[in-house]
C-alpha cells in the first residue's frame, strides 16, 4: 500500500492532516492517530507496555464460536471481548440488537480488559473490521482517542506468519476513566421526535444492499430500511484482501452519498449499531467528520410497528 494522506477530524471544522501509510508505517504520537494500523507495525508494539490489545472475533450465527477462536490462538497478550456480553447491554423489549451498555459497565470492562487512560488500544477480529469497529467507537465514545483497528484482522496477522498464544492470559486490570461524548449517538427518540431528521441527518445504512432493499433479511423479523435514509455497504469500504481502502476511494464513496462536504453533520446505522461503526472508521480515513451512530438501528426501529418502513421490494408501508 502506498504512501497516503489521513486526515484525523479533531473537532468542529478543525483537521489534522498527517502523511504516513496507514498499512505499514510507524504512527507517531499524539500528533497524528490513525484509525488503523498494520499488523507489522502492530507486532513492533507489542513489548510496549502501553499497547493493550482486544480481540473482538465473534460469529452472530455462532455466538460461541469468537472465545472458541480465540483460545485456540490469538495475537500475543491479546484479550477477549464478547459481542453480546461485554460490547452491547442486555437486550430488552424496546431495544435493538446490541444496546450501548451503561458508562459505569462499559467503564468496567475496558478497565477489565486492560486498558488505561495513557493505553495505545488495538482491536481486531475475522471480519474485516466489522465486530472490532465498536470496540474502536466505545472507546471514542468514552473519550479515549488512541484506538485503532488492525487493517485486515486477524487473517493479515496470520498471512504474515507472525506469533500466536493459545489459552486465556492474565490481564492486568487498567485504570481507564470513562469520559462519555453524548454528541456521538443518535437515538430512536430523536427520530421519532423529529422525522425530518432523518434526511437531514443524512443517515447512512452499512448493511449489505438486499437488506436495505427489503430482498432479504436473515436475521430480523422486517425486511427494508429506515425510509430517508441511505445505503453505503460497509464492506464496500474495503479491498478484497479484508484492508480499507485507500482515502481518495473512500472520499468518493461518501462525496457520492453525501454531496462532498466533509464537514456537514451526518449519521450512520446498520442492522443493531454495530457495523454501523465501521462506515465511522472509513469516515476517519476518508477526512468526513465523525459521524453521530444511531446506536438502535434498524433492529429497534422494527420494534414498535407504528414507525414507518421502506422496502424497494415491496414498496413503503
Amino acid at each position: 500500500m502506498g504512501q497516503g494522506t489521513a486526515i484525523v477530524y479533531e473537532g468542529t471544522g478543525v483537521y489534522k492532516t498527517c502523511i504516513s501509510q496507514w498499512s505499514g508505517s510507524t504512527v507517531t504520537k499524539p500528533e497524528c492517530l490513525q484509525p488503523v494500523i498494520s499488523a507489522s507495525d502492530l507486532e513492533a508494539r507489542l513489548q510496549d507496555e502501553d499497547t493493550c490489545i482486544i480481540d473482538c472475533r465473534f460469529d452472530l450465527m455462532n455466538p460461541t464460536a469468537g472465545r472458541e477462536a480465540y483460545i485456540g490462538g490469538h495475537i500475543p497478550g491479546a484479550a477477549y471481548a464478547d459481542l453480546d456480553d461485554d460490547l452491547a447491554a442486555p437486550v430488552t423489549p424496546e431495544s435493538g440488537r446490541h444496546p450501548l451498555p451503561g458508562i459505569d459497565a462499559a467503564e468496567a470492562m475496558f478497565r477489565r480488559l486492560g486498558v488505561s487512560t495513557g493505553s495505545s488500544v488495538v482491536a481486531y477480529d475475522s471480519s474485516g473490521g466489522a465486530i472490532a469497529a465498536r470496540a474502536w467507537w466505545m472507546l471514542r465514545w468514552l473519550g479515549h482517542r488512541d484506538v485503532s483497528l488492525l487493517d485486515g484482522g486477524f487473517e493479515a496477522w496470520r498471512s504474515e506468519n507472525l506469533a500466536l498464544e493459545s489459552g486465556e492470559p492474565t490481564v492486568s486490570p487498567g485504570d481507564f476513566k470513562a469520559r462519555p461524548q453524548s454528541e456521538m449517538v443518535l437515538t430512536t427518540a430523536d427520530l421519532v421526535a423529529s422525522p425530518e431528521l432523518i434526511a437531514r441527518a443524512r443517515v447512512v445504512d452499512a448493511r449489505d444492499a438486499g437488506r436495505f432493499r427489503g430482498e432479504l433479511e436473515p436475521i430480523d423479523p422486517v425486511a427494508g430500511h429506515v425510509p430517508g435514509t441511505v445505503n453505503l455497504p460497509f464492506s464496500e469500504c474495503l479491498n478484497e484482501d479484508g484492508r480499507w481502502k485507500q482515502p481518495a476511494e473512500l472520499r468518493a464513496s461518501l462525496d457520492a452519498l453525501l454531496g462532498g462536504d466533509p464537514d456537514a453533520p451526518w449519521a450512520v446505522m446498520c442492522g443493531s449499531g454495530v457495523t454501523a461503526c465501521h462506515l465511522a472508521i472509513s469516515a476517519h480515513l476518508a477526512g468526513y467528520r465523525q459521524p453521530r451512530l444511531y446506536v438502535g438501528s434498524w433492529s429497534e426501529w422494527i420494534r414498535d410497528p407504528r414507525r414507518a418502513v421502506a422496502s424497494d421490494a415491496v414498496g413503503d408501508t
